[in-house]
């Protein structure tokens, strides 16, 4: 049986070239589909805050045009009401002068009429005015109930992850000064883990300690099934020097599944995740100090909201 096992570590080992190259294509072309749908989903966020913009620019404008035409609207119940005033002046007149000649009772009633006809002009645009204004109020109505919901979403989602950040930061109080950082910006949660807290140098195999930090951030993340998670695996610039992979983008996402794996053997919904290497070009630091390089060996876990209710609000 031992014998067994050896000859079967000399096979693996002598096709480990060739699975390793396989294993990177299929996982950077994942890698490049899962980086357009993280920018896709920080473009949709953007997008979101546009439009909220936009809607608030057109309420300004329906407020503006609205006070403009209570303005006109007025103006006109200033004529029309002095209008009144001039045909019950002329009536009194007509009365008078009903005894007079015919033609300037003639004129007379001809003044009359054309006061009637202006009356019921400008009744006419009142009613215009007051139609017109009552659609426009339905409209700022209409627009003002989108923008407060769309707001109320938008703070309930900080919300949310202010409060998945205070539960995430609760957890894993234990590791504060070990490599470990919880940081709430842009809407989302980054959680950085350096690699003294996770691996040993050119390994991806999570020691004791890093995995009993995941598994607490599991936990966590376990409870909100409604969150998007993104592994990202981050190197110095040092080349990978072993020999079972094929440089730092290999183990760069070799580290990221290997806390996918715990994440996902600690109850968080498959689904939420997903596995990125980005080998040595995200640098956090310099890489000309041993420091800076220590900080740039990491795992970032970025956490951000479900904004599928948002953009239905958006599209009704």
């Amino acid at each position: 049986m031992f014998k067994k096992t050896i000859g079967l570590l000399v096979i693996i080992l002598t096709l480990n070239s060739c699975v390793s190259k396989k294993l990177y294509q299929e996982l950077d072309s994942k890698y490049h589909k899962l980086r357009a749908s993280n920018s896709s989903l920080i473009k949709e966020k953007d997008n979101l805050l546009v439009s909220k913009k936009e809607l608030i620019i057109d309420l300004e404008k329906l407020n503006t045009l609205f006070a403009e035409l209570s303005a006109q609207k007025e103006i006109l119940a200033s004529e029309f009401t002095s209008l009144q005033s001039n045909y019950k002046n002329l009536d009194e007149s007509y009365k008078l002068l009903a005894s007079q000649s015919s033609k300037k009772l003639a004129d007379q009633s001809q003044k009359n009429q054309q006061l009637l006809l202006e009356l019921e002009t400008k009744e006419q645009k009142m009613a215009l005015e007051s139609a017109r204004l009552e659609e426009l109020q339905n409209e700022l109505n209409k627009r003002s109930k989108q923008i407060s919901d769309l707001q109320t979403l938008i703070d309930a989602k900080e919300v949310q992850m202010q409060q998945l950040k205070n539960a995430i930061s609760n957890a894993l109080h234990n590791f504060e000064g070990k490599g470990l950082t919880v940081v709430h910006k842009n809407g989302k949660i980054y959680v950085s883990m350096e690699n003294k807290l996770l691996f040993n140098s050119g390994s991806w195999a999570v020691g004791n300690e890093g995995k009993k930090a995941v598994i607490q951030l599991a936990r966590v993340l376990a409870e909100n099934a409604d969150i998007h998670v993104l592994i990202e695996g981050h190197t110095d610039n040092d080349p990978y020097a072993g020999v079972t992979l094929i440089d730092n983008w290999d183990l760069s996402v070799k580290r990221a599944t290997a806390i996918v794996r715990i994440l996902k053997s600690n109850g968080v919904n498959p689904t939420q995740i997903t596995a990125a290497g980005r080998s040595e070009f995200v640098p956090v630091n310099t890489n000309k100090t041993k420091e800076g390089k220590a900080k740039n060996r990491r795992i970032e876990i970025i956490l951000a909201p479900n904004l599928d209710q948002i953009s239905k609000l958006l599209n009704e």
